[in-house]
């Protein structure tokens, strides 16, 4: 976890300048050509063909399986860091809550076989992947190809 001051409003200003610092010394390091956003939901289904959906309910996922999402991009890097300083007010918001161990609701993922999809929830997925977590509550829907 990272340091912390005893002042979680200054601790979340800290965080977000920090995963901002890492997004750029990514990009910088690959020289803008590898770091992208997240894997686009869209392009998957598209691929898989016709699909089902199954409400699998709460469930705690980890962390490390969530590698897309459906509509934010641009806003997060692959590994969901802040791509600009566009989501700070949102990000230290929720950064301050988690810091303060307060509850916050699951977030909203489309699982496709092992991988998981951000629907809602981009910021605690961004803030609880900087603050070292593990694992995320999250509410589950099951993408199934259609046999054909």
């Amino acid at each position: 976890m990272p340091r912390t001051t005893g002042f979680p409003r200054v601790d979340a200003q800290d965080d977000f300048n920090r995963a901002r610092r890492r997004h750029v010394w990514a990009w910088l390091k690959s020289r803008g050509s590898e770091v992208t956003g997240p894997v686009p939901f869209d392009a998957v289904v598209a691929a898989l063909g016709p699909t089902r959906q199954r409400d699998r309910g709460i469930a705690t996922i980890p962390l490390d399986s969530i590698v897309g999402s459906v509509d934010r991009t641009r806003d997060f890097d692959q590994a969901f860091r802040p791509a600009s300083s566009r989501a700070r007010m949102r990000w230290e918001a929720v950064a301050e809550a988690m810091r303060r161990g307060q509850p916050l609701p699951p977030i909203s993922v489309y699982r496709v076989g092992d991988a998981h999809f951000v629907r809602d929830g981009h910021h605690r997925v961004s803030v609880a992947r900087a603050l070292g977590h593990k694992d995320i509550d999250a509410h589950v829907v099951e993408i199934e190809p259609l046999m054909r």
